[in-house]
């Protein structure tokens, strides 16, 4: 029987003193059952309906939706229909493969849509849309596998790992029952009610604006300096578990972006009658967004390039240290000594000789899928082939540490970006040695997904590294159960993308009078065609944004989580901000060590809590709008829309806020025997 009184270790959040280890949950000596069939059954099964969901809603909405904490909190419940309870190794392990749904969302709707905009549909099939996807996740896989202990392990403490926190939390809470069920699960069911009333009833703005305050006008019209910060439940409990000093570097960065670099843009630009930009409306006609979108935020991308060749050069030992065990590995296979070394079950990835192998099959998979079904009519195939097969490992490989560096630090990874920075220079390098036209176009969408699932792939992996090492989950069976439900994900994501192609399309035609949206798919496609027809990027821009992550990483602030703020909206980073500010205050309030750590646990389960019933408040929003036209809430004479809907929602979320740190402070001495958190 399940041991109910599990609790997670005191410093299983804190940074571990000298000579301090650490030990899971579920120590290596304490035998309990991980992979069933009910584990992988159900996985599998959460894994097909996620899948199925978030590809219509990404493709509808343009955006995915969060599946791992509705698939964590689903196992717990699924365990009640069995005569046994699920472990809690079990529950990691459904989490593992059902979470792929999310992953391989990002990585194929984000692209592979994009065939059928661009009409290269008969060039297409099938395996080739299910393919990509898949090589990515499982290249994603082995590229982050000689980087798990680095940062599960040697960063233990120094990374936040707030969706893994909440995971966690969500995990342990099943487990333990009691009062710290009741917070969490009251802090849920606020968070999704709170998120969901603006989104789907739309009672108030869920983004407070300057932009609607009449008397900042003048800043807002002329300067086109505009505050935002999005009201939601889940960002504030987010901001709570990253903490100040990650949450100050990123709005730092968003800080420039809005309040230093769009007003130069701007100002200049309103000296300039026409566009500068072909295709683009002149700048002094643009507002803010546009010319974030259009402008600055390429100047984001630049800094993550930046700071991702950065991480790369930091972990330059880690990765020398990785190749090297590998390398040893091989050896001993080749020379027949296939015993491998005793090692803890925690500690137990799949082998490194393995990874080699598997990386090298999945290398020569790459390169015969591009040379003998993308590229087989081209002149120079063998050349084109390999060119691409080179700039999808590079690519990947450099921004894999970022992708994970950016979750374990904010539970957001700059996917789209670091997809649109692999489609330009794929463009551009594709078209200097000939490719263009279909093909070309073809080749390069397809290296983008690779490279976006891939990275899709690190950022969820890291997560799960996390959770699995703070509880005692074996991290090679998290290893495989991700390259088994990538396939599954592959498959029914493929199913759905060629689904809707057929029925909704998604270009405006005769057939498809009322297409499906696919806004990042379109982006996508819009680059791949400027490039490749004009080989034009924005350069500069990208440069101006690699020399500020530089200069921000001599000054020792942390490039990549400053760069991040430069590129992500204002509005998703300066909630973040607000809620490690309510974290701040709830710890300086603390009269004493042993209220202090009673009031962090609490605060803990309250914002993973949020930051739960946020995630399911975007997942219920999304079928609503998917299966009944909703109109949304209005109070006669009033618009929630407008300046009166804008401060209802600043004032319900400073009343959240308010809650939050009311509700911490009502924390029990004994409630204090928990981990806690110091960021």
């Amino acid at each position: 029987m399940t041991d109910t009184r599990l609790e997670l270790p005191e410093n299983a959040y804190r940074e571990l003193k000298p000579g301090e280890s650490y030990t899971p949950v579920i120590p290596d000596e304490k035998g309990i059952l991980e992979i069933t069939v009910r584990s992988v059954g159900l996985g599998i099964f959460f894994g097909i309906l996620f899948s199925a969901a978030a590809a219509y809603i990404a493709l509808k909405l343009g955006q995915g939706i969060e599946s791992a904490i509705p698939i964590s909190i689903l196992a717990i419940g699924a365990s009640a229909l069995f005569a046994r309870r699920s472990t809690l190794l079990e529950n990691i392990n459904i989490l593992a493969i059902g979470a792929t749904s999310g992953i391989l969302v990002g990585g194929s709707v984000f692209t592979m849509p994009a065939i059928y905009v661009l009409g290269l549909q008969d060039r297409s099939s099938f395996f080739q849309i299910f393919i990509v996807p898949f090589l990515g996740a499982a290249l994603g896989v082995v590229f982050l596998i000689p980087f798990r202990r680095y940062f599960v392990a040697d960063m233990h403490g120094r990374l936040p790992f707030p969706e893994g926190t909440a995971i966690t939390e969500i995990l342990m809470t099943g487990e333990r029952g009691g009062q710290q069920a009741k917070v969490l699960v009251s802090a849920m069911g606020l968070g999704f009610l709170f998120d969901l009333v603006p989104l789907t009833f739309g009672a108030w703005r869920d983004v407070f604006t300057t932009e609607l305050v009449r008397p900042l006008h003048v800043l807002t019209d002329r300067v086109k300096a505009v505050f935002a910060l999005n009201t939601s439940a889940a960002v504030l409990g987010l901001g709570y578990i990253i903490g100040v000093r990650y949450a100050s570097i990123i709005c730092a960065g968003s800080f420039l972006a809005y309040f230093v670099l769009i007003p130069l843009v701007a100002w200049f630009g309103a000296h300039i009658p026409g566009p500068i930009t072909e295709g683009l409306p002149p700048i002094a006609a643009m507002d803010v967004d546009a010319i974030f979108t259009n402008y600055v935020r390429y100047i984001g991308i630049g800094g993550i390039f930046m700071a991702g060749l950065i991480s790369i050069v930091k972990m330059l030992p880690v990765m020398g240290q990785a190749l090297t065990k590998a390398f040893a590995e091989l050896r001993k296979i080749a020379a027949g000594g296939l015993k491998q070394e005793s090692t803890s079950r925690v500690e137990s990835d799949i082998p490194m000789g393995v990874v080699l192998l598997l990386t090298a099959a999945i290398t020569v998979a790459i390169w015969v899928y591009f040379r003998f079904s993308v590229l087989a009519d081209m002149p120079g195939a063998t050349r084109l082939a390999t060119l691409s097969l080179i700039l999808t490992l590079v690519i990947s490989f450099l921004f894999a540490a970022v992708s994970a560096w950016a979750v374990a630090m904010i539970s957001v990874t700059p996917i789209s970006g670091m997809t649109l920075t692999t489609l330009i220079v794929a463009a551009v390098l594709l078209a200097k040695m000939g490719l263009t036209g279909p093909a070309g176009m073809l080749a390069t969408l397809l290296i983008g997904g690779v490279v976006c699932t891939a990275l899709s792939m690190t950022g969820s992996l890291v997560t799960q590294f996390k959770i699995a090492y703070w509880l005692g989950g074996t991290p090679r069976r998290v290893e495989w159960s991700n390259i088994l439900g990538s396939a599954v994900a592959s498959i029914t994501v493929t199913a759905m993308i060629m689904l809707f192609a057929s029925v909704y399309g998604y270009t405006h035609s005769p057939a498809h009078p009322n297409p499906m949206p696919a806004p990042q798919a379109n982006a996508m496609a819009a680059v791949i065609q400027s490039v490749m027809s004009s080989a034009q990027a924005p350069w500069l821009l990208y440069g101006v944004g690699a020399v500020i992550a530089l200069i921000v990483e001599m000054l020792g602030i942390s490039a990549l989580a400053f760069a991040l703020g430069m590129y992500l909206p204002i509005e998703l980073n300066t909630p973040i901000l607000f809620g490690a500010l309510v974290a701040e205050y709830v710890r300086r309030r603390s009269p004493d060590e042993i209220t202090l750590k009673a009031r962090n646990n609490r605060g803990t389960l309250i914002a993973s809590g949020l930051i739960a019933g946020g995630a399911l408040a975007g997942v219920a929003d999304g079928v609503v709008r998917m299966v009944a036209d909703w109109r949304k809430f209005t109070i006669p004479g009033l618009d929630n829309t407008g300046p009166w809907g804008n401060w209802l929602g600043l004032g319900m979320f400073f009343l959240l806020a308010a809650f939050v740190i009311w509700d911490a402070a009502r924390a029990k001495p004994e409630e204090g025997a928990g981990p806690e958190i110091s960021l």
